[in-house]
């Protein structure tokens, strides 16, 4: 569980460089299009979490670099990875438990 969630952090990571690369040098509209596509996952965490205002305001104000906010993102994305990460496979564990115990006669339906 934990070696896929740190392999897709990465991978998400990867291509995020990559195209935050891409944009920077060459200005396609696609690849404007792809690195919101992106961000959209880390800002709709922070939105969900009230801390997107702070860091926008922040932005705005100097405080916080373009490079900063990469890696605020960066650190949210594999924060979220990992949560999700977490959560499917405290539920799937848990499917695993009842599909075992369910096997073993122990609560489950009367064999016959």
């Amino acid at each position: 569980m934990w070696g896929n969630a740190f392999l897709l952090s990465v991978l998400y990571l990867v291509v995020g460089i990559v195209v935050e690369s891409i944009r920077r040098r060459y200005r396609s509209p696609f690849f404007e299009r792809l690195s919101m596509a992106l961000d959209s996952l880390p800002a709709r965490a922070l939105e969900l979490t009230h801390g997107l205002e702070p860091l926008r305001e922040a932005y705005f104000n100097g405080r916080v670099t373009d490079i900063g906010v990469r890696v605020i993102f960066g650190i949210v994305t594999v924060a979220v990875i990992f949560l999700l990460a977490l959560v499917v496979g405290v539920l799937m564990a848990g499917l695993r438990w009842a599909v075992l115990r369910a096997a073993t006669g122990r609560g489950g339906p009367p064999r016959a």
